[in-house]
């Protein structure tokens, strides 16, 4: 059933765990947990729920993980868990069984909008426009992507994880949406594919090896690719290209983690 987005809003699932702490940027920051890095005096998955509470699409956020020890150590943070303004649990034991274990205390009716920790420059604007474009067609599942062309333009000779296909080439956005409660079966999928999600190739392996050889040779298409997911799966998706560099920035690095620092001292330094 297809969505109104200018009447309907999504529940809010933030990924807030560690894969390991035996993190290079837990030992590089000592934060007790990549989540709460310090980014000019604010954990980083605060500026994500920030932009989550602020966005007009969101009507409840759920944040899985990091650990109770390691959120009491924002007060800010205790306090919306405390007054109810968002729900917390523990975090699982991978990302996509903690999204898994939030989505299955859901309701049927409930889109979800999932994004993570790692994700300091999401923006309302963003949000808005992942969530309206998501709701806007009759699918399951929608996952952002934004031109490689505009993350390159927009923070030169940065390292991304980059999907090459006929019609442009992407990067992924950390936003999913889970619109149906059928879509919430791919976060199964989500488990079997987790370990891999740097490799394109072995990725694009799981629809075949002619997908493969199209995709290796530049004559698979984007929408042939989730065409054949999308059959693989019994589901419906779709992409939502999103024309916000910030929308593909993760913290996965030391680099990354200087990369956003630049990018917030030159908006404070716009703004001022």
């Amino acid at each position: 059933m297809q969505l109104d987005p200018e009447s309907h809003q999504m529940v809010a699932i933030v990924l807030a765990g560690d894969r390991t702490k035996a993190d290079s940027l837990i030992n590089h920051t000592e934060a007790g947990s990549k989540a709460m890095i310090d980014l000019d005096g604010v954990p980083m998955v605060r500026r994500v729920l920030d932009s989550l509470r602020v966005s007009r699409m969101v009507s409840r956020i759920y944040m899985a993980g990091p650990e109770a020890s390691e959120v009491a150590t924002d007060p800010a943070l205790q306090k919306w868990i405390d007054d109810g303004e968002m729900s917390w649990s523990e975090p699982g034991v991978s990302p996509s069984t903690s999204a898994y274990e939030v989505m299955s205390r859901l309701g049927p009716e409930d889109a979800v909008l999932l994004t993570t920790a790692d994700h300091p420059l999401l923006t309302p604007e963003i949000v808005d426009a992942f969530g309206r474009q998501s709701l806007a067609d009759d699918v399951d599942v929608t996952v952002g992507l934004a031109p490689y062309a505009l993350v390159a333009e927009a923070y030169p000779g940065i390292r991304k994880t980059v999907l090459h296909f006929s019609d442009g080439d992407f990067c992924g956005c950390n936003l999913f949406a889970f619109i149906t409660p059928e879509g919430r079966r791919a976060a199964k999928f989500w488990r079997k594919i987790e370990q891999e999600r740097k490799k394109p190739l072995v990725v694009i392996g799981l629809l075949g090896w002619w997908a493969v050889i199209r995709y290796r040779f530049g004559f698979l298409s984007l929408e042939e690719a989730l065409a054949k997911l999308s059959k693989r799966l019994g589901l419906r998706m779709r992409a939502v290209i999103l024309p916000y560099a910030n929308a593909a920035i993760d913290v996965d690095s030391i680099a990354d983690l200087m990369l956003v620092k630049g990018a917030l001292a030159k908006a404070a330094e716009e703004d001022a």
